[in-house]
């Protein structure tokens, strides 16, 4: 099939829908920290019935901006975790849509057993199958008493 000139430029001039991410129950927005910050909690993009999620590095934070679980990894780790679960739902989303996640560390030397753990503990639970393409990271994270932070990326198609 040949399309002509004509539709594939009205195609390509269409804009993608596009829109921020929020779940204020779980999340304040980085916007409203003490020091703001200038990204969405994650963008929702509609394209030709599929549906992407771009979640934003997400950790142990609670719904007045303060890190929560301090010192403690695992409680960190599981934070962060229901924190992208809420973001998700907030889109008609679940685990079960995250194909991607790149997981940032602050110490991977030293928190990366506990994360393997507690993440396929967490997957487990989740029956995900297959697993989430993933990438583990040693950095050093926005906030110093942070020690793990999570960006990840869903796809389902629109219902």
């Amino acid at each position: 099939m040949v399309l002509d000139a004509e539709l594939l430029n009205s195609l390509a001039a269409a804009p993608v829908e596009k829109r921020a991410m929020t779940n204020r129950n779980v999340l304040n927005e980085a916007y409203a920290y003490a020091k703001p910050s200038s990204f969405s909690r994650g963008m929702r993009i509609d394209l030709n019935g599929v549906t992407i999620l771009l979640i934003s590095g997400t950790a142990s934070i609670d719904e007045q901006g303060l890190s929560i679980h301090i010192g403690d990894f695992r409680a960190q780790l599981r934070r962060t975790f229901q924190n992208i679960a809420a973001l998700l739902e907030s889109e008609g989303a679940t685990w079960k849509d995250i194909v991607r996640t790149t997981c940032y560390l602050r110490d991977i030397e030293r928190d990366y057993e506990a994360f393997n753990e507690g993440r396929t503990a967490f997957y487990a639970e989740l029956g995900l199958d297959p697993l989430p393409a993933s990438t583990g990271i040693q950095a050093i994270l926005c906030r110093p008493e942070l020690l793990i932070e999570i960006e990840a990326i869903a796809m389902f198609r629109n219902k």
